[in-house]
This record gives C-alpha cells, sequence and structure tokens, in this order.
C-alpha cells in the first residue's frame, strides 16, 4: 500500500535519518512508532501534509499522548519528551525540505519526567554483599574483585570491564578509567580493593587467561576473554541472593552508594563529581538529595520537636 501525504513524508523523513543521519536500525524504528502515531493523529483531523499542521494540532497531539485519547495508550512524561523530540525532527526536517518556510515546533514544551533518587545500599548490605563472595574459586574472587572496585571507585560497569591490567597502579593506589567521550579520570582505589584486586590477579585470572587467546583486559570471562556485562550482571545477581539482601543489586547501584556515603561523609560535591567523571556538576547534586534525605529522617528520629505533639524539652 502506497503512503501518501504526512505518511509519505514520514517515510522521507526516516530515510533520510537511516542514510544521511545513519542513525541505527533500532533509533529508526522507534522514530516510525513515534511517528506513525503523530501521522494518523493529523489525518484523523483531515491534515493532508506538514504544511498543513497548525499549533493547535501540536497541542491536541501532545493531549492525546498524554490522556490516550486518540487510541494510542497514554504515555509516561519521558515517552512525550522522546515523541515530541520525534515530532521535532521532522518538522526541522520539513523546513529543511522546504516544504514549509518556519518550524511551528519551536514553541512547543515537554513534560519534565521525575527524576528517581538512586538507590543505595546501607554500609552494612555492601559489607554482606562483598563478604559473601566464594573466595575458594576464581569466579567468586573475580566477583569480590569486581564488587570492591565498584564501591570503591565509583565506576559505571562499563568502565570497570574496559579496564586492562595497565590501568591499575597499585603504587599510587589508584586507577586509570576511561569515561563517557573517552575522558580519562584518575580515581583512588581503597586498600581492601586493591587487595581483592591482588588476589584475583595472582590466584584466579592466571587461570582464566590459560584458556584464552592472551588479552591485557583485567576481569577475563571463563573463556579467557574479556568478561562481558551480561555475565558481571549474572555474578552480581548471584551474590545478592548469597548475602539475602531484600532487594535486586545492580552494579550501578554501587556507584550511587559510592557516591551517597562520600557525601553523607563529608565529601565535598566538587570532588565527588570528579570521581564519577560527571560533565556537570548538576548530574552530581542528585545524589545530595539522597544524603539530605537520610539526614532528614535521622533528625525527625531524634529530634525532640521534629514532630508535631512531641513533648517540650
Amino acid at each position: 500500500m502506497v503512503r501518501t501525504g504526512v505518511l509519505q513524508q514520514v517515510d522521507e523523513f526516516l530515510s533520510f535519518c537511516a542514510v544521511e543521519r545513519n542513525l541505527s536500525t533500532h533509533t529508526v524504528a522507534a522514530y516510525r512508532r513515534d511517528l506513525d502515531r503523530y501521522a494518523q493523529f493529523l489525518v484523523s483531523r483531515n491534515v493532508s501534509g506538514i504544511a498543513d499542521v497548525t499549533e493547535s494540532d501540536l497541542s491536541a497531539f501532545q493531549i492525546a499522548l498524554a490522556t490516550g485519547k486518540d487510541g494510542g495508550g497514554a504515555l509516561t512524561a519521558s515517552s512525550i519528551a522522546r515523541t515530541t523530540a520525534a515530532v521535532r525532527g521532522l518538522h526541522r526536517f520539513a523546513v529543511r525540505e522546504r516544504w514549509v518556510g518556519a518550524d511551528i515546533t519551536r514553541g512547543i514544551t515537554t513534560p519534565t519526567a521525575a527524576r528517581k533518587l538512586p538507590k543505595a545500599l546501607t554500609l552494612d548490605e555492601v559489607e554482606r554483599l562483598i563478604g559473601a563472595a566464594d573466595t575458594t574459586s576464581a569466579i567468586g574472587l573475580r566477583t569480590r574483585a569486581l564488587v570492591e572496585l565498584l564501591y570503591s571507585s565509583g565506576t559505571r560497569i562499563s568502565e570497570a570491564l574496559a579496564l586492562d591490567i595497565d590501568d591499575l597502579s597499585f603504587d599510587d593506589h589508584v586507577v586509570r578509567v576511561r569515561g563517557k567521550g573517552n575522558k580519562q579520570r584518575l580515581v583512588p582505589v581503597g586498600a581492601p580493593a586493591r587487595a581483592a584486586l591482588d588476589a584475583y590477579l595472582v590466584q584466579a585470572r592466571p587461570q582464566f587467561a590459560a584458556r584464552g587467546r592472551g588479552t591485557a583486559a583485567l576481569f577475563l570471562n571463563d573463556r579467557g576473554a574479556r568478561l562481558t556485562r551480561q555475565s558481571a550482571w549474572g555474578d552480581l545477581e548471584g551474590l545478592a541472593k548469597q548475602a539475602k539482601l531484600a532487594h535486586k543489586v545492580s552494579p550501578h547501584a554501587l556507584r550511587h552508594s559510592f557516591a551517597t556515603h562520600l557525601l553523607s561523609g563529608g565529601a565535598d560535591i566538587r570532588v565527588v563529581q570528579e570521581l564519577l567523571g560527571h560533565a556537570s556538576v548538576t548530574t552530581t547534586q542528585i545524589y545530595t538529595k539522597v544524603s539530605v534525605e537520610t539526614l532528614r529522617d535521622i533528625y525527625t528520629r531524634a529530634h525532640p520537636r521534629a514532630v508535631t505533639g512531641r513533648a517540650d524539652a
């Protein structure tokens, strides 16, 4: 079936995204889902092409996304923002192709998705997690070393798994991390983590390396190749079960815990920003909210006049 009008214009934009912008198949497919909904909505309002779209149409579409009244189901704030971004891209393309003289999407706003505060482990949970590792096995030594490193350094799981042996500098007590945008930073590593890494390097890694073809990767899988994210996640989930923690533990939870515990201990937010590899301190500030909530809970439990109805001191 030949698509015409606004549907055809959507197809042309998606072809531009795939060929000229070289966007991934996954991204183009996501754009298609969002823009097909937009195109069908416009057709239902008797809009034949992008040139006929009005600001009223745009506002009505956003309402439809939030309520699901167009039959497509109500979306979350983050999904509305994603769909709106796709619509903006289509209208900018229309200007580029001279289908229209101006981009009418410039004035539309998108809802801000509420950012969830990270779940930080307590110090007791961290100790239980690390203590659950079976240090009599090579896999247990590897898992303990990885968990110790994630919590001690606050590195992302992708950063930790990208490490090579040469990135470790035990003499200086630091590890060289390659973060987003291939930016490098030096991150301190505590004594327990260094001890766990040393045990892994001496007792476990040689066993994995003997099965491979030789690689500089720090963390190796059972075949002697670089450890994958999937395997690391599986090892951590298994460790959390052994530790009998009440909730799931992700590698990012250890990064959250690293930052939250530092800030709760009085570390300067700019230092934490540098350690985490955040480009902006605004990103780091989410952890201060966690620490403030912890302080508020302590205050509420301890201060005689924190809760209405408590007796005067």
